[in-house]
């Protein structure tokens, strides 16, 4: 656990978290737009969810210690190379190996790489996993910006492939176990009856699969968006950037009362309320109007349910469906939801621009009521 904790603070820092900051100042050096310099991090998110599918086949056949171990060096080239992608070809291609990284290196494989590990006793180390996770953007955004200005953005990423090839990679490679969860039948003992699952496939799985796709669009598309639109409302720029660091604390707290009360809760439960939460977020803004205090409230509520959401999305296709195959299974979860992130940053700014703000976060609480609807027309086993 400690390992995967480690490597997933610094792949996050280094490859998901890092654009925000950096990218604009890539587009600067190349005298590109800054939509077609975020663009590619868009590009990578897709061809993310494009080899998702075959990164969870390839765990449950190898192991996370062999395909993770890829991943980090597939995101130290990509992080190297970015470097000298001065064409926007190379630019964008750059980003389609980046994207292979994140879809070997983040929390889908590392998820997938529990259950391999620890089967149907997955769920606690996924939700400490994620614990762990939480600090990433903490970490990322300071030490970028202090590294921004020691060795400029060039300098930055050369620094962050370092510590993938010579830090992930060989934690990865070395100190993951090998071993599997004996999935075999065992007997129940005399008076209870075996637990039950649902097979990966038909109406269910398209439902767990429609649950988390569709609320994807909600972290992905705010997250790129709600800061400015806050900042747009009249908020001052230094109060949104205090708002925004609201988000990184509360997605902790939300799943620490989570693995400290409700460890024993069903995750569907857990999803359905981390929903209804954001919902109820999205009905405070509405019905207070943007002021500094409803602005900070909404980043808490967010946050918290951004939080139980990541621990549902490992957690309950493990309860659901079985550890047998769960590599696989979170592979054909992951690619679809990824995509929808790759998404959602550009439908938002299309509806902000064509439309106006109130219709890109009415637009992103209709994909929350979506996600809770599939949520309440799955059954549990």
């Amino acid at each position: 656990m400690l390992v995967l904790g480690v490597t997933q603070i610094l792949q996050w820092g280094a490859i998901f978290y890092t654009p925000v900051l950096i990218v604009p100042l890539i587009a600067q050096d190349r005298g590109w737009s800054i939509a077609f310099a975020m663009g590619g991090f868009s590009v990578g998110l897709f061809a993310a969810g494009l080899v998702a599918p075959l990164v969870g086949r390839s765990i449950d056949r190898f192991g996370g210690h062999v395909v993770m171990t890829i991943g980090s060096l597939i995101g130290a080239l990509g992080l190297c190379l970015i470097t000298f992608a001065s064409h926007p070809a190379a630019y964008i291609g750059v980003w389609i190996i980046l994207g292979i990284g994140m879809a070997a290196g983040l929390y889908d494989p590392a998820f997938a790489t529990l259950g391999r590990i620890f089967g149907t006793h997955a769920r606690s180390p996924i939700t400490a996993l994620t614990l762990a996770g939480g600090f990433a953007s903490t970490v990322s955004w300071p030490v970028t910006h202090a590294l921004l200005g020691i060795e400029g953005w060039r300098g930055t990423y050369l620094i962050y492939a370092a510590a993938l090839a010579l830090v992930c990679a060989p934690l990865h490679a070395l100190l993951l176990p090998r071993e599997r969860f004996d999935h075999a039948p065992k007997l129940a003992p005399e008076g209870k009856k075996p637990s039950k699952v649902l097979p990966p496939h038909g109406l269910p799985f398209l439902l767990v699969a429609a649950t988390f796709t569709f609320y994807a669009f909600v972290p992905s598309g705010m997250s790129a968006h709600l800061l400015a639109i806050f900042q747009r409302s009249g908020i001052d720029a230094n109060t949104v950037v205090w708002v925004g660091a609201l988000f990184g604390p509360a997605q902790v707290g939300a799943r620490l009362l989570e693995f400290a009360f409700a460890r024993n809760v069903h995750p569907l439960w857990i999803a359905r309320f981390a929903f209804a939460t954001l919902l109820c977020a999205f009905v405070l803004l509405a019905g207070l109007g943007l002021s500094t205090s409803v602005a900070a409230a909404f980043a808490l509520m967010f946050g918290a349910a951004n939080g139980l959401a990541t621990i549902a999305r490992g957690a309950m296709p493990l309860a659901m469906f079985g550890a047998s195959g769960y590599g696989r299974l979170m592979g054909r979860l992951a690619g679809p939801f990824l995509v929808m992130q790759a998404v959602a940053p550009l439908v938002m700014a299309f509806v902000v621009e064509c439309a106006s703000d109130s219709a890109a976060l009415e637009l992103a609480a209709a994909f929350a009521v979506v996600a809770l609807t599939c949520s309440l027309a799955l059954r549990r086993p």
